[in-house]
């Protein structure tokens, strides 16, 4: 009985010692996460366009607009305080961002599409942990970009569905200790201006994607891609410089022209 009467307070402990992470894990602070929490449990869920009227006026209170922006019913927002969304930005249903520590800024008119994850995650105190995506830019369905190195997207860049911009690594190197006890890298992923990446592509950390570049469906990016150059293949090689093609092929129709 005495051992029994003993193990309550450990246990009591253990409890209240995993619901302070979980916490840490979830909000800035404890008063954030309870006014957060409040504004999700009010309007979080309102289908149509009356419920995306009112978290465009309440959400100014957890997390920082520039003007306004559109965010559908069913969005996830993990330390929103760390959240910056620029004027015109649109975020469908089912996405997540998740923007510890050092945060989540998405640039004006940029669209965030259905299920895709923006996790910057960083509980390692990496000091370059972030994610910034710059103005008119398209993030495809079921994308998912991890920010613990730092993952910077220039403007007008189009992501297409479940591409993955992994901005972090596992070490590996020593077979005498388990993978999960040898640490990480995060050295960093950018990508500049007027990039396209195909569906299903794979960018892995330490890359840089030069201006102009497109990434043809399927590739993985395992290293610096310059500007103006298509890329393909599983590791990515340069298949063609863009700046060399001909003229486009007779006949072939193109819609619109002034982005998406």
């Amino acid at each position: 009985m005495p051992e029994r009467l003993n193990s309550v307070p450990r246990q009591a402990g253990i409890m209240w010692t995993n619901l302070w992470l979980y916490l840490n894990r979830q909000s800035a602070s404890i008063w954030h996460y309870i006014l957060e929490q409040t504004i999700f449990l009010l309007v979080a869920w309102i289908p149509t366009i009356f419920g995306v009227a009112l978290r465009g006026g309440l959400y100014r209170l957890i997390l920082n607009m520039d003007g306004l922006a559109a965010i559908e019913n069913g969005v996830r927002l993990r330390f929103a305080s760390n959240i910056t969304l620029g004027h015109g930005v649109y975020l469908d249903q089912g996405s997540y961002l998740h923007a510890c520590p050092n945060g989540i800024e998405i640039g004006p008119r940029t669209i965030v599409m259905h299920g895709s994850v923006l996790h910057v995650y960083n509980f390692r105190d990496i000091p370059h942990s972030r994610i910034r995506i710059g103005a008119d830019c398209l993030i495809g369905e079921y994308n998912v970009i991890r920010g613990q190195g730092g993952v910077v997207i220039g403007d007008r860049v189009y992501t297409s569905p479940f591409t993955q911009i992994i901005a972090v690594n596992h070490v590996f190197d020593d077979t005498e200790k388990p993978i999960s006890e040898q640490g990480i890298t995060a050295e960093g992923i950018v990508i500049e201006d007027d990039v396209w990446l195909g569906a299903g592509v794979i960018v892995t950390d330490g890359v840089r994607i030069g201006r102009g570049a497109v990434i043809a469906a399927g590739a993985v990016v395992t290293k610096d891609v310059a500007p103006n150059t298509l890329v393909g293949g599983i590791p990515a090689r340069q298949i063609r410089d863009l700046r060399e093609n001909g003229p486009p092929p007779a006949g072939r129709t193109v819609y619109g022209g002034g982005g998406w």
